[in-house]
């Protein structure tokens, strides 16, 4: 590993009635400077955050063109991107966005996060698990696979907001390589949000990782998709020699716009896996059962079986 100590920003995303291109690519280019001005290395958006861009079109109020008005903006935003991350020397996680791909799904739309790297490197990541309002309402699609992304900082994979909450998808990313996962999120309450956060934190703990929580903030009525957001930026690690008891590296207020930081050492991440108190990721497959036994006679039932720990999902191996 070229670089294993590096600034990690994780933001909490305000969620602004913007009035044109210009205001968005002032406050996005103001947002990545001031992380950049405070030495981070790697910026994660949230989930979703690209709908803002949905008032310049004054498409904001319709479900369904709202879709098709941020997707549209998509090319656009991530030149910009593109471009910060560059003039910066930093990786951007670009908040993630509704993307007509056919190459996905002839007619609806993907979650789609946008990785970008300073030697202008583009890896998309797509959203595997849809909410039920995804779903049933909205009509957003799973699309394509998981990705590890191979940077000088670290091996690095995405799980957008509900990804997080099943251990599977993060198990599949560990064990291809990632030791560092990034949670973009976008919640209604706070109840959602601390799903979220459990579910980044577990899988910091499982995967003895750093995960990265990023959520949007505020409330934005004037925008159904997203209306209201409720969250705190996150940072975590394994609770294991070399990190906090808690696992906390980093942790933002509540519902409070702005970057939440941390520095992180990843040969402790190596050290962990190697010497840890815990051997998480190699006792993982000591949770198989072994099959009950019925307590009226002595004949063994026949147990579900357990799966092989990495879901039936490709990957790609891209930014090395």
């Amino acid at each position: 590993m070229d670089a294993p100590i590096m600034k990690i920003a994780a933001a909490a995303y305000s969620m602004d009635k913007l009035s044109s291109w210009e205001d968005y690519a002032a406050k996005l280019t103001s947002w990545v400077e001031e992380a950049s001005h405070n030495g981070a290395d790697l910026l994660v958006f949230p989930e979703y955050g690209a709908m803002e861009l949905a008032a310049i079109t004054g498409q904001a109020g319709d479900l369904e063109e709202s879709l098709r008005a941020v997707s549209d903006l998509i090319p656009q935003s991530d030149a910009l991107h593109a471009h910060l991350a560059t003039l910066h020397g930093v990786y951007i996680l670009a908040a993630s966005a509704p993307v007509f791909d056919p190459a996905q799904h002839p007619t609806r739309p993907v979650n789609r996060a946008r990785f970008f790297c300073p030697d202008g490197r583009v890896v998309v990541q797509d959203k595997q698990i849809m909410t039920r309002f995804e779903r049933e309402v909205w009509d957003v699609v799973p699309g394509g696979p998981l990705r590890v992304i191979k940077t000088p900082l670290a091996t690095i994979g995405v799980l957008i907001c509900y990804d997080a909450e099943f251990p599977l998808l993060a198990r599949a990313l560990i064990e291809a390589g990632c030791d560092l996962l990034l949670v973009p999120s976008c919640t209604d309450s706070w109840r959602g949000y601390h799903r979220v956060r459990t579910g980044a934190a577990a899988r910091a703990l499982e995967g003895q990782c750093i995960a990265v929580q990023s959520p949007t903030t505020g409330d934005c009525h004037w925008c159904p998709a997203v209306d209201e957001n409720r969250g705190r930026a996150g940072i975590f690690g394994p609770q294991d020699i070399g990190f906090p008891d808690d696992g906390v590296l980093s942790i933002g207020a509540p519902d409070t716009p702005g970057w939440t930081f941390a520095t992180v050492d990843m040969t402790q991440i190596a050290a962990v896996r190697r010497d840890g108190a815990v051997r998480g990721i190699a006792h993982w497959p000591e949770q198989v059962p072994a099959p009950p036994r019925s307590s009226s006679s002595n004949r063994q039932r026949t147990a579900p079986q357990a799966t092989s720990g990495s879901p039936r999902r490709a990957f790609i191996l891209l930014c090395s």
